[in-house]
């Protein structure tokens, strides 16, 4: 039953149900203004890891996953909501029919390397696909994917980043927000517009194409979740954990600790297309103006600690605590987890991680510290760049995602890091971005300070050991990427 004091309530003030469509899940979270998180639900995901590099997912089960998280979440906060925000993974492509929704084919999934060889015939214009999108030529991104699927797959129906299938089959529109449309290197950097000449490169010049808007604002309305709720809320999944970090200057960072590792810097309204090796792209776009930031990723964290797991060593990612605690340090063991490739700032897709350093005292206890360390190094990699291209050292960095619930990983990353690194309240800063901009679609009088989640910090890791011993880790780390890629430490 809905009070006349809560009725008349204004609607960005009234609770929003946010969803976040991950990679190995979909969580759902009913966010209020004033009480915060009221109601959460959960629905696994179980994408399939193919020979050579081939990561597929069922689009029903991406789909059916939402709807689940969804209604959960309803159920348990018990009291109605005012919209819908959707957050997504931004990378991953499918085709589908625009008359039915009916899916065409299987999702390929951001982590998919099949697309390389594509990549590899467009090398001559990666100097200028990067300049127009922001974007390094990598299969990665959306574009080479669609492109894959148009050539091996089907020419029927729409080929599109997931998100605008999934808000097809929640509301009829055929839209994707402008930071989404970012992460498929067809969006011209500088306008948030498609881009002519990149959709020519790609052979996708006569693809129908969802309409591209803004993060915040009416998209339709939906009943998969029971009554009819308008979807407010649109943006993909790092940008939107940015936003709840509330971290919205220069100087500030966040990184996503899930399925990978994912740092977002902002730049502020104008890109800066930097020259160390990371993306530059859309952090969002609200009434109409864009709004910036520098993109760096690690393929492998949580994905890591799975293959650790599968392979015995631990049973799970809440072993990394305990399993690390048995040694003081990693015993000489260098770990480099590119087990789907490095990305940024290496973009050697075609590398593997090695594991070296073993001896026959080694134990999972020295495993696991180096697998942290290994995964704390790659961001420290990507915080040098952040640096290098912004001209000043990062402040602070804000972290979230389900690894920070690992006090080694985020020890092991404020030793290297030398920084401290805060860990969010709540580890579900993505959701909760969605929620943020749901809340501007409802009343764009709001701006993104006014909808970030208040500043509760969980922990704050303070860097336990010296400069120059951070620095003697971090050179092997290097030593050991450089041995894979071919070349000399950077």
């Amino acid at each position: 039953m809905i009070t006349a004091d809560r009725a008349a309530q204004p609607e960005g003030s009234r609770p929003v149900l946010a969803v976040d469509q991950g990679t190995s899940g979909t969580k759902a979270l009913v966010v209020c203004p004033e009480r915060g998180v009221i109601g959460t639900g959960s629905a696994p995901l179980h994408p399939r890891h193919l020979p050579g590099g081939l990561v597929e997912a069922d689009p029903g089960e991406l789909l059916a996953s939402v709807v689940t998280a969804g209604r959960a979440a309803l159920a348990d906060a018990g009291e109605p909501v005012a919209a819908v925000g959707l957050a997504n993974q931004g990378e991953t492509v499918l085709a589908w029919d625009r008359d039915t929704g009916a899916p065409l084919t299987d999702a390929v999934v951001w982590q998919d390397r099949r697309a390389a060889p594509l990549c590899a015939e467009l090398a001559a214009h990666a100097e200028e696909l990067r300049h127009l999108t922001g974007l390094p030529l990598d299969p990665y991104f959306a574009a080479p994917k669609m492109a894959w699927i148009r050539r091996h797959l089907t020419r029927r129906g729409a080929v599109t980043t997931s998100d605008a299938w999934l808000v097809h089959r929640l509301t009829g529109a055929f839209v994707t927000d402008a930071a989404t449309a970012g992460r498929t290197q067809l969006l011209d950097l500088d306008t948030a517009t498609w881009s002519p000449r990149a959709l020519g490169l790609f052979g996708l010049a006569d693809e129908p194409l969802p309409e591209v808007v803004d993060a915040a604002g009416p998209v339709g309305t939906t009943t998969a979740f029971g009554p009819e709720l308008p979807l407010t809320g649109l943006l993909v999944d790092q940008q939107a954990a940015l936003l709840a970090q509330d971290v919205t200057e220069p100087g500030g960072a966040k990184c996503t600790y899930g399925t990978g590792a994912f740092l977002l810097a902002p730049t502020g309204d104008c890109p800066r297309r930097g020259e160390a090796g990371l993306v530059s792209c859309v952090a969002w776009r609200l009434d109409g103006r864009s709004s910036y930031c520098l993109d760096g990723q690690v393929y492998t964290a949580a994905s890591a600690v799975r293959w650790l797991t599968e392979l015995g060593v631990i049973q799970g990612a809440s072993d990394l605590d305990p399993v690390g605690a048995g040694v003081p340090d990693a015993g000489g063991v260098t770990f480099v987890p590119a087990l789907a490739g490095l990305a940024a700032p290496w973009w050697r897709g075609d590398v593997r991680g090695s594991l070296t350093g073993l001896g026959l005292d080694t134990a999972p206890g020295h495993v696991v510290r180096a697998l942290c360390e290994g995964i704390a190094a790659q961001v420290v990699q990507l915080t040098d760049a952040v640096a290098a291209d912004l001209g000043a050292p990062l402040r602070s960095l804000r972290v979230d995602g389900g690894l920070t619930r690992s006090a080694l990983l985020m020890q092991t990353q404020a030793d290297l890091l030398q920084l401290p690194v805060e860990v969010a309240e709540l580890p579900d800063a993505t959701a909760l971005g969605a929620a943020a901009v749901a809340r501007i679609g409802l009343d764009p009088q709001l701006t993104p300070g006014e909808v970030a989640p208040p500043r509760g910090l969980g922990t704050v890791y303070e860097p336990r050991i010296g400069a120059d011993e951070a620095a003697a880790r971090l050179d092997r780390f290097r030593e050991a990427v450089a041995a894979l890629v071919g070349r000399s430490p950077a």
